[in-house]
């Protein structure tokens, strides 16, 4: 415990949230922080680690952010009062009752083969972490540099589509760097306040990397946001393809991890653990980039999206709408439901989507086809 939390009450360390509109500043109320503030994990996260990032930043003028991070395993039980309240509005009413189920079977998408005249690639994506170490916002030199080591290996022994090399940030030209930023493959510097102030642009570039397949349909991105960033893609309208190679690097990297003595983290309530609460349970973000001109103009077009619990942004960003008629359609759902079950909320929202289009561009209307 800090010896000026001793000194002071803890109404007197009370951020002020006048001007915030994040999850965390309206769930946190005095009460909570007065319960939680002395409190810290076995590793040493305490609340206002926690909290920093939601205080720095109130919010986004697009989307709802968090507003908190978990520093190790064991922040959810320690701060359990407040998580359990952002889980609950973050995530659709999510008990803490409640049990999360994944699903990464390899077979059983349906509507998952797309009209490339409308589609122009699908990706799937998530994040891990690794039991036992601390997350981004939180760890050590030390356990920056074991994840990389831990993750190069396994990687390494992925085959067949899956087979790539992994490479050091520290190893990787800044020329050779940009070229893979500008072509989606890799992440760069951490710029966002979000992130800088939850602690994980520390010691740049020391024990980042990326392994990339020989393909470049599949990237694991090393301790940038999370221990790891999983992302299957290609270009076309076959996300069956897309799923097949997600699942399948998820379930062999964590089996080689396992030959190491290493695992996920994972919670029966709240799914995979990341370092942002937003993405617990599956982490799963499934996009596809379709050309719906007609569509999204259409009054009901929000509502639509609203029902089959589908987010629509720009392609270029969630902030990066313009009149091209190209979109990004993911699923709006991370916990509660496993991932293939959002996988297919998207390949089935998409699928209505061409066959709505379609009858717009044909002079006809669409209201048999909306859901209810």
């Amino acid at each position: 415990m800090k010896a000026a939390y001793k000194r002071f009450a803890p109404d007197m360390d009370y951020p002020d949230f006048s001007k915030h509109n994040n999850w965390m500043s309206k769930c946190l109320t005095k009460e909570i922080y007065a319960q939680l503030r002395d409190k810290m994990t076995p590793g040493g996260y305490t609340l206002d680690m926690a909290i920093q990032t939601g205080v720095d930043n109130p919010g986004h003028p697009f989307i709802m952010t968090v507003g908190a991070t978990f520093g190790d395993e064991e922040s959810y039980e320690c701060f359990k009062p407040l998580f359990d309240e952002v889980i609950r509005n973050r995530h659709n009413g999510y008990k803490p009752t409640d049990m999360h189920q994944t699903d990464l079977s390899l077979d059983g998408l349906k509507n998952c083969k797309f009209d490339e005249a409308f589609v122009r690639s699908s990706r799937v994506r998530t994040g891990r972490s690794i039991r036992g170490l601390a997350m981004p916002t939180y760890c050590t030199r030390a356990e920056r540099r074991e994840v990389e080591r831990i993750l190069a290996e396994a990687c390494g022994k992925l085959k067949g589509n899956l087979a790539g090399k992994y490479a050091s940030l520290k190893d990787t030209s800044e020329e050779d760097q940009e070229k893979l930023i500008n072509d989606h493959l890799l992440y760069d510097k951490p710029v966002s306040p979000l992130l800088i102030s939850a602690g994980m642009a520390r010691d740049w570039p020391d024990g980042r990397g990326f392994f990339l397949s020989d393909d470049r349909n599949l990237i694991v991105w090393v301790n940038e946001e999370d221990h790891a960033r999983i992302v299957s893609m290609q270009k076309g309208g076959d996300i069956e393809a897309v799923w097949k190679r997600f699942a399948g690097a998820c379930n062999e990297i964590e089996a080689a991890m396992k030959d190491m003595g290493y695992e996920y983290m994972y919670s029966e309530h709240l799914g995979y653990l990341l370092t942002c609460p937003s993405n617990f349970g599956t982490g799963i973000r499934a996009g596809v980039h379709i050309k719906i001109p007609l569509l999204s103009k259409h009054e009901k077009f929000k509502s639509i999206c609203a029902t089959l619990r589908l987010q629509i942004r720009g392609t270029g960003g969630v902030d990066k709408m313009d009149d091209s008629g190209w979109y990004d359609v993911s699923n709006n759902d991370r916990l509660g439901f496993s991932e293939k079950a959002l996988v297919q909320k998207v390949c089935d929202g998409v699928t209505l989507f061409i066959e709505m289009e379609k009858k717009l561009a044909a002079g006809e209307a669409i209201d048999a086809l909306v859901p209810k």
